[in-house]
Parts: structure tokens; C-alpha cells; sequence
């Protein structure tokens, strides 16, 4: 059997690193070089998954003993891809129009390992449902929490949350990682392929 080395998450992402250190996982992080090109034509699972794969591939080639760790985020409403805003007016723009409707939250996750050949790709989608939110609310909002890296424009375990009438699926996956099902094919990997 191959021994797996160590654990690498392709992300500079604060939330990720706060839920994996949460469940008390071994990783170090070295964040990808990758940025998404939201002119691709995929639907929005296919999207996630294209970019968290890149981003793990990137990184992986680097750490071919390691498992690397990508994941992509995205908020999909009324057929379109949100990613981060660009600037505030981006950022009011998409809070707008979240704004008392229900939106889609799509994380793709990958996990990586060159040397045994390892490369498991998948996706978790989460239903998000928004209050009304005044305008003076938004700019409040993106005043205090500049959420201009984070996809949608929000954050739901921030101040965003007063704002949030409920959601259906994994909290985790609007952080920005399903940590259930991660850890669910994390140990799938350590049983079929490592001892």
C-alpha cells in the first residue's frame, strides 16, 4: 500500500482552513495559482468541479506524495454564476439581487494524490433563502465586511447572517466546504487506498 505523506489544501480561503483546523485536521496550505474563467459554458455542478480539480492539479504537481485539496465555490441564481464581485457597485448588485428570493449555493471539491493515481471530484449544493434587505443594509453591510472575496457577495457566518431566513442542505458548503462529505470520501481514500 502507499503511504500518504501529508495533507495540502489548494486554498488561501480562511473559512476552508477554519472548518478543516474546527474538525481537527492534519493539513498544511499552499493556495493555487488558478483563477476561474467565468466565460466557460458549463452548468453551474460542472463548473465547480472543473475549477476545483484545476486548482488541485495545480498544486498537486508540486506535492505528488500529498493529497491536495480544491474547492470552488459559486452562488447560482435565475441561470447565471455569481462569483466574487469586483467592486463595491458588483458587490450591491449581487446582494440586490438576492435579496427575498432563494438562491443555490454549489461547492466542487477535489482531492488529488499523483502518486497513487488518486483523483475523486464531486460537488454539494446548498438552498439559501434571503430575507428583504433594505439598500441602506447592503451598504452597510459591504462597508463593514468588504465581502468582495467571497462568492455571492456575503457571508453567512458573518453579520450577513441576520439576514438569512433558513437554508436547506450543508452550512458548511456556503463557507465554502461540505465538510460531511468531504470527510465521508477522505476516509474512503485512507481505507481503499492508504494504510
Amino acid at each position: 500500500m502507499n503511504k500518504l505523506i501529508s495533507n495540502i489544501l489548494a486554498s488561501s480561503s480562511p473559512r476552508r482552513k477554519e472548518i478543516l483546523e474546527q474538525i481537527r485536521f492534519e493539513f498544511s496550505v499552499s493556495p493555487s495559482k488558478i483563477n476561474e474563467d467565468f466565460n466557460i459554458d458549463l452548468p453551474p455542478e460542472a463548473f465547480t468541479e472543473h475549477w476545483a480539480r484545476e486548482k488541485a492539479k495545480d498544486v498537486a504537481k508540486d506535492y505528488p506524495y500529498s493529497l491536495v485539496i480544491g474547492a470552488d465555490t459559486v452562488v447560482f441564481l435565475d441561470g447565471k454564476i455569481l462569483g466574487k464581485p469586483r467592486n463595491n457597485e458588483s458587490s450591491k448588485k449581487m446582494l440586490l439581487s438576492l435579496s427575498g428570493r432563494t438562491h443555490e449555493v454549489i461547492t466542487g471539491v477535489s482531492l488529488i494524490n499523483i502518486d497513487s493515481k488518486l483523483d475523486i471530484t464531486f460537488n454539494e449544493r446548498t438552498f439559501v433563502s434571503i430575507n428583504t434587505i433594505r439598500y441602506k443594509d447592503i451598504c452597510k453591510y459591504i462597508e463593514i465586511y468588504k465581502p468582495h472575496d467571497k462568492a455571492g457577495s456575503y457571508g453567512i457566518q458573518d453579520g450577513f447572517s441576520i439576514h438569512v431566513e433558513k437554508i436547506k442542505g450543508c452550512y458548511y458548503n456556503v463557507m465554502g466546504l461540505p465538510v460531511s462529505k468531504f470527510y465521508y470520501h477522505y476516509n474512503s481514500i485512507l481505507k481503499r487506498n492508504f494504510r
